[in-house]
């Protein structure tokens, strides 16, 4: 089983070497794989799948030109596009999975979030999140108007950005504890999120267990993905086709 992992791209016109780097990935290291999984925050934001801009088309476009290769795509919402729907990604040919998806490769159970939900110290947000995951606060929302959910989308980022000032990292990073439970609920398995955009390697010992937590990195114009591999290593970190860390 080859699996390559990645998140945090935030997509957008105003960051064209992240742009090049993911289509350039889509046409190099992705069409080598079994799976490709995207563990949230795609697009910087996401206001509806009505929001037909260029940007999103062209994504769209070329993730579906990979399926056709043979690659099974899998996407799971971030804190930045949970309302990218079923609409979108019949076009882009993605399977949307619940946070979080438990999936088995090469008989290892592994976990995959995208990490927000482990942000517990950071109990503001969690209160944001419990609101704006809602499905009928969902439903609400995208019957208003697109202009008016671009503005409210907006607002939210810029107080977002506010606030971030005022947190420590040690808040805005996960809980231990709240991992060492989510590993607990899931049986032991191996964890990879993103969200955090602390790229590492963490080992857990849970009720006596060992497991593995991958951190995914942010993207740049490095394409940093991870891959699993069946047979050798399980994982390594690789930034672009030809570089491990």
């Amino acid at each position: 089983m080859s699996a390559l992992f990645i998140s945090d791209l935030h997509l957008c016109e105003q960051r064209p070497g992240t742009l090049r780097a993911f289509f350039a990935f889509l046409q190099g290291p992705a069409r080598s794989a079994q799976a490709l999984y995207i563990l949230g925050d795609l697009f910087e934001y996401w206001a509806g799948d009505d929001d037909a801009t260029p940007l999103g088309n062209a994504v769209s476009d070329a993730l579906a030109a990979l399926a056709e290769t043979g690659t099974s795509l899998f996407f799971l919402p971030g804190n930045r596009d949970f309302l990218l729907g079923e609409s979108y990604a019949r076009t882009a040919r993605l399977q949307i999975l619940a946070d979080p998806a438990l999936i088995d490769l090469g008989g290892k159970a592994v976990l995959l979030s995208h990490g927000d939900i482990l942000c517990t110290d950071d109990e503001h947000y969690q209160s944001f999140r419990r609101l704006v995951r809602d499905p009928v606060w969902q439903r609400v929302f995208l019957e208003r108007p697109l202009a008016q959910r671009k503005q409210v989308i907006e607002g939210l980022r810029s107080q977002s950005e506010t606030a971030k000032q005022e947190k420590t990292m040690e808040i805005m990073d996960v809980n231990a504890s709240a991992v060492e439970t989510l590993l607990r609920e899931h049986d032991y398995p191996t964890l990879i999120h993103g969200h955090t955009h602390r790229p590492a390697h963490h080992v857990h010992i849970v009720d006596g267990r060992s497991c593995g937590r991958w951190v995914l990195a942010d993207w740049h114009d490095d394409a940093p993905y991870l891959r699993w591999e069946e047979a050798g290593p399980p994982v390594a970190l690789r930034f672009g086709p030809n570089a491990d860390r």
